[in-house]
């Protein structure tokens, strides 16, 4: 029997194990997707249809009370140009059929996701249906239009407030020198 040179055996012992680390990766995927089909399988898809879902993206994140119940698993436009969204809420999970869904972001800058704002029905929404009550997302440039649009007119009209306020300063002035006059 042949003995094995030290270079030769290091490649059986690389060889070996390059061939247990696939079938672990092989092992930890086929179980991995086993957790998420049963995982999938026990969400339940309710709708919500908005004007705008601007930033909102397939995937994002379904909040309520501040934790994630779900995510979005599809959005469609449909016939009136609206976005209709998908969104599979984790089993276990009741809300109220008189809840309504907004559209959100964490922060300034932040990725949006939809937070349900719980209603005080005992009812619950059901596999299927479609949330009543929606708010679309803002649009950050939008809220700046707006404000700067607010603090312009808030201005304006200081500004005619105050030519009033001169306007009946010097009215006064005026009458008396007339007087003084005749």
């Amino acid at each position: 029997m042949d003995k094995f040179t030290k270079e030769e055996l290091k490649d059986f012992i690389i060889g070996v194990c390059v061939i247990v680390a696939a079938l672990m990766a092989v092992g930890i995927y086929k179980w991995q997707s086993k957790v998420w089909a049963d995982a999938e399988d026990s969400d339940y898809a309710v709708y919500a249809t908005f004007n705008r879902t601007d930033g909102l993206e397939v995937g994002s994140r379904v909040r309520m009370a501040g934790i994630d119940v779900g995510y979005v698993d599809n959005s469609v436009l449909d016939e009136n140009f609206r976005a209709t969204l998908t969104l599979m809420i984790k089993s276990g999970v009741q809300i109220p059929d008189d809840s309504g869904a907004s559209i959100v972001s964490s922060g300034v800058m932040g990725a949006k996701y939809i937070e349900i704002e719980a209603g005080g029905s005992e009812e619950f929404i059901a596999e299927g249906d479609e949330f009543e009550y929606t708010q679309d997302a803002m649009v950050l440039e939008e809220l700046v239009d707006r404000i700067i649009s607010m603090g312009k007119a808030n201005r304006k009209k200081q500004i005619v407030e105050v030519g009033k306020e001169c306007e009946d300063a010097a009215e006064p002035k005026k009458d008396a020198m007339q007087t003084e006059e005749e």
